[in-house]
């Protein structure tokens, strides 16, 4: 196990390092390099997950995974700009959440962020007028919503899933009664990192 403040691996292996599970808890993902804070979980490096930036060079990794990790996190927008900065171009960037309709998203008091299958759209194209929050943009792969078990069974989650004028429907007005469960997110990383914000402030000041 690595503290930030290490060194790290050799080149040669930072050369085969292709996946980084962010906040991989006790269950990391097969080969992958977790990071967590809490020194019971398996990870690889302990870190911080809400100070930046995360202690890998930028476009380290093919893919990163964030499994019911976001919603923890104190900054969606700038958690994002990390995760942008860390994946190469044509790699993927993996999100699950609950949708903010499941109980496990309020029951949890770890909880900072109550999130829709739309919640994503600032970072690409449809940002609906709000693409100056973040200079990070990501192309949507997929979207797939998970809806409680009985919805599922009555055909619901096949037609949000298969419809996205559909899915804007039910998010709309349907999705209290009709209510999800979880979202599965993939993304693309467009364009040049971020520049850190801590860095960029610190080099003005100084």
């Amino acid at each position: 196990m690595w503290d930030c403040a290490g060194t790290g691996r050799s080149e040669t292996e930072k050369a085969e390092v292709r996946t980084l599970d962010v906040g991989c808890g006790i269950r990391k993902y097969p080969g992958s390099i977790g990071i967590d804070l809490n020194p019971a979980s398996a990870a690889d490096v302990i870190c911080d997950l809400d100070r930046f930036p995360y202690p890998f060079a930028d476009r380290t990794f093919d893919q990163l995974r964030a499994i019911h990790v976001i919603e923890h996190l104190t900054d969606v927008i700038r958690s994002m700009e990390e995760f942008h900065r860390l994946v190469k171009p044509g790699g993927r960037v993996r999100i699950e959440t609950p949708h903010y309709t499941d109980f496990s998203s309020f029951c949890d008091p770890t909880h900072k962020h109550h999130l829709n299958s739309f919640s994503f759209r600032y970072f690409g194209d449809n940002h609906g007028g709000f693409g100056y929050y973040t200079q990070a943009k990501f192309r949507e792969i997929s979207v797939r919503v998970k809806l409680l078990a009985f919805w599922r069974w009555l055909g619901f989650e096949a037609l949000v899933n298969r419809f996205p004028r559909f899915r804007k429907f039910w998010e709309f007005y349907l999705c209290y009664v009709v209510r999800g469960k979880a979202m599965e997110l993939e993304f693309e990383p467009i364009g040049p990192p971020v520049p850190d914000r801590g860095r960029a402030a610190g080099s003005k000041a100084g």
